[in-house]
């Protein structure tokens, strides 16, 4: 009776078929032989069904009904049950991480979850022969063993390569064709880098998007970029592509030539590759924006150095922010400097300074520094009222382009349609100009 009550105490499940009793054993044998099988009846042992391991039961079955309780891969054992439900932390609603209250130490699923952490907050491999880091995992939990950073990136590599057969399996499970999109940079290292991404639509119609690669190229030639890409997709075991979305640089033309003589060579190409190039229409949106921009190059490059002017150093941004108290301006930000190669930052750029105009006319008055910078060396002047002016006339339009810009970058929806359906409907630079033919 006491051997059943524990057998039902630790969960055991009263479904399962007896195996056949061994010899000697009484007919009315206890539950716990539900879940053993007899291994070697003249030593009289016992082999569970969860683990494999042997057990005597020549004293009785006390020892086996312990190792039910202890057994980590019954499925029945409450213990157990509790362990999966509590050893991962959750994550809910508001973003929040719930930590379990109690768990057991696993030596692997720590490594992993460091790993993670690695790659998520993309530090450096060395940050884990840091002493304060070190001495916080210790705090936490001094069983822990650190790995090194050589360990560390074995196992990144690892999961990398886990992750990749994952996605290589749903990609041959779920994904009937695939667009991509790939653009080219050069670092300020001066070392040229080129990214390949997928999008796709799974079988319940969700919009997939996964980074394919991220590699270093030789140079921006087109052969190379194409080369690359085709490398690409055989590493991915993938050659049914829709279209390939570039920018408008001359070598892209290149690539996308190149590339459709392989993908035709694949026999995987549709309407013989009439619309697999897709010119990037944020790319072209910037292109015309940049040529409007040149209608008032001088008015924005004197609100320019007026931006840089104030942000300098502490104490011209601290004159400057007495300014816009005086002048009781509610904006809390101070201007930013835009990135001149980026139209999209020099709309952000003009967009506050206009919100501090103001500020920076009594700042004309009050600091001859000021003056002194702008109208001399590589100055030119303080703004006057007509770049203000020009200025104000021309955020209204750039907002509507920073709007569209930002609508066709999503990732998280169709963005082609939008451009299809007409919504974007600004087709030329003709348009631009006549936006901006002020005065």
């Amino acid at each position: 009776m006491t051997e059943n009550s524990n057998i039902e105490a630790a969960g055991m499940s009263a479904n399962t078929q007896p195996s056949s009793p061994p010899s000697g054993v009484r007919k009315n044998r206890s539950a716990v032989w539900d879940h053993f099988d007899v291994e070697n009846a003249t030593e009289k042992k016992a082999k569970c069904k969860y683990c494999g391991s042997l057990i005597q039961y020549g004293n009785g079955t006390s020892s086996m009904g312990g190792h039910l309780r202890r057994c980590k891969q019954n499925p029945n054992n409450d213990s157990n049950k509790r362990r999966k439900t509590t050893t991962t932390p959750t994550i809910d609603e508001r973003g929040v991480l719930n930590s379990p209250s109690a768990s057991k130490f696993d030596q692997e699923e720590a490594r992993r979850a460091l790993v993670e952490m690695f790659i998520g907050e993309e530090l450096p491999f060395r940050f884990v022969k840091s002493l304060k880091f070190r001495k916080f995992v210790h705090a936490l939990q001094a069983r822990f063993k650190v790995p090194s950073r050589t360990t560390l990136a074995r196992d990144i590599g690892a999961l990398y390569a886990e992750e990749k057969m994952k996605l290589q399996d749903f990609l041959s499970a779920n994904c009937g064709r695939v667009c991509l999109t790939t653009d080219t940079w050069t670092s300020i290292q001066n070392f040229t880098y080129m990214s390949l991404t997928a999008h796709f639509v799974d079988l319940d119609w969700k919009l997939h998007k996964k980074i394919l690669n991220f590699c270093q190229v030789t140079s921006h030639l087109g052969e190379v970029i194409g080369a690359t890409i085709e490398s690409c997709l055989n590493n991915w075991n993938l050659n049914r592509v829709f279209s390939v979305t570039v920018d408008n640089a001359s070598s892209n033309d290149v690539a996308i030539k190149y590339l459709k003589q392989r993908l035709n060579s694949w026999n995987s190409i549709i309407l013989n590759g009439e619309f697999i190039h897709m010119r990037c229409c944020a790319h072209i949106i910037n292109l015309i924006v940049k040529e409007g921009l040149k209608e008032i190059d001088e008015s924005v490059l004197r609100i320019r150095s007026a931006v840089k002017y104030v942000r300098y150093s502490p104490s011209r941004a601290s004159r400057f922010q007495k300014c816009v108290e005086l002048e009781k301006i509610q904006y809390k930000g101070l201007p930013c400097i835009d990135v001149e190669t980026r139209w999209n930052s020099t709309y952000q750029m003009l967009e506050v300074a206009l919100k501090h105009r103001k500020a920076f006319e009594l700042l004309a008055l009050k600091d001859n520094t000021y003056i002194g910078e702008m109208n001399g060396g590589k100055g030119r002047g303080v703004p006057s009222d007509s770049d203000w002016e020009y200025a104000e006339s021309i955020v209204p339009f750039l907002r509507v382009f920073s709007d569209a810009t930002i609508c066709i970058s999503g990732t998280l929806y169709v963005t082609s349609a939008i451009c299809v359906s007409g919504t974007l409907y600004v087709t030329s630079d003709m348009y631009m100009k006549e936006v901006f033919a002020i005065g």
